[in-house]
């Protein structure tokens, strides 16, 4: 890979040759892909990448860790819309507000983004079988990509999975190992089979290529806005890794000049499980925490990217928002009926913290702000309904209804 000079632990330094199959510095450490920024100036441009008719993101391939004849995969990952929404801007009383709905991605996730370069990696490496332990999308994600290029997957979540995430992997045909037990123990069952059967890995904590499949959903957002970055943008916070990913995408782009300005990050975790925020809050190293919330996509009680989550939002002079669910299932509704975008509970995570971080001062009428949606609502139905409530139900008859309606106020115009 010409655009590539090495692998760099963000820890003791140490630096590796970017292989596909690269995992952990022999430290523990996490390992960083380090660019070649002056290569990739001379093979990538503005005016170059707005005439590519790729519409996915594949488009970003200098900037992106894989060998030029690696193919694009299969499904079709990236470009998600960018909303802007100045009715729901007005309401929070913010300048300007867009949302990114990637839970318009093929299985409904951002988590996409990491599983199809994890698919172009496996593939380079030469393997047949990808496994990876979640709390649901990274699974489903992983499940479908892989399917989709021929791959096996062996695929471990905890028990407390809902079950549309748990319906994707059966149909994409994983095999699928439930664990009755919480995230970090499935993650270690998984670390442990993978050790054992030696499966291409695509725990994004361990595989450093995936959070270069995750920025380019800031990538993305730059080109949208036409380069001209926000003052904020806010993203759900579980392991890390997509954080890690999207500070990493604006820090190339800002590298080779393409912007001239870093947003600050808004790191959004829930009040039931925030282990990063509370590093931040108490600017201290980050402790375990218990999970518990509803958001299970964001439930990491021991986040396995916290060096690069924590480096992101302090390098940032990022905001670490704590939101509870009450307060998540409200963003639910919220950009539902604003918006129009149906996301789960962990991905309307980042959009319920910039709505507290306007009720506490921290966001003012001068601000613009991008908040990603991560997943798709369909994900978790469940807690769709336990947000927006139950419908009206009544028998076949018009009297009915409007007696219905006259009961519980409905005032039909």
């Amino acid at each position: 890979m010409k655009n590539v000079k090495y692998a760099r632990c963000v820890r003791c330094g140490k630096t590796y040759e970017a292989v596909p199959d690269l995992t952990n510095c022999a430290c523990g450490g996490i390992l960083d892909i380090v660019y070649d920024y002056d290569y990739i100036k001379t093979k990538l441009t503005k005016e170059g990448l707005k005439a590519r008719g790729n519409r996915s993101m594949w488009r970003y391939r200098e900037l992106l860790p894989v060998e030029e004849t690696t193919p694009d995969t299969p499904l079709r990952v990236g470009w998600s819309p960018l909303y802007e929404e100045p009715g729901l801007a007005k309401q929070l009383g913010i300048k300007k507000l867009w949302v990114k709905d990637d839970g318009q991605n093929p299985t409904a996730s951002l988590k996409d983004r990491a599983s199809a370069m994890a698919v172009a990696k496996a593939k380079e490496a030469g393997a047949s079988i990808i496994a990876c332990s979640s709390t649901g999308n990274a699974a489903s994600s992983l499940a479908g990509n892989a399917a989709a290029a021929g791959l096996k997957t062996y695929i471990f979540v905890p028990e407390r999975a809902p079950k549309g995430k748990v319906a994707q992997l059966m149909i994409f045909g994983a095999n699928v190992i439930s664990v009755k037990g919480n995230y970090e123990e499935t993650f270690k069952l998984s670390a442990e089979a993978i050790d054992k059967y030696g499966w291409y890995n695509r725990n994004a904590a361990i595989n450093p290529y995936l959070s270069e499949g995750k920025k380019t959903v800031a990538l993305e957002i730059a080109e949208q806005l036409d380069w001209q970055m926000p003052d904020y943008l806010a993203i759900s916070v579980g392991d890390g890794c997509t954080i890690a990913g999207v500070w990493k995408g604006l820090k190339d782009l800002y590298a080779i000049g393409f912007i001239d300005k870093l947003p600050r990050l808004i790191s959004a975790q829930s009040t039931g499980c925030y282990p990063l925020n509370r590093a931040i809050q108490e600017n201290a190293p980050w402790q375990p925490m218990e999970e518990n919330t509803i958001a299970d996509s964001i439930s990491v009680g021991v986040p396995r990217n916290a060096d690069k989550a924590l480096m992101a939002i302090r390098e940032s002079n990022g905001l670490a928002i704590n939101v509870t669910d009450e307060e998540i299932l409200a963003a639910q509704r919220l950009l539902g009926r604003t918006c129009g975008v149906f996301g789960e509970p962990a991905g309307v995570t980042g959009t319920a913290a910039v709505k507290k971080a306007c009720e506490l001062g921290l966001l003012g009428p001068d601000d613009t702000v991008v908040s990603v949606v991560t997943g798709n609502g369909l994900k978790d139905v469940a807690n769709a309904i336990k947000s927006a409530g139950e419908p009206i139900h009544i028998e076949p008859d018009l009297d009915l209804m409007v007696s219905e309606f006259a009961k519980r106020g409905v005032t039909v115009e």
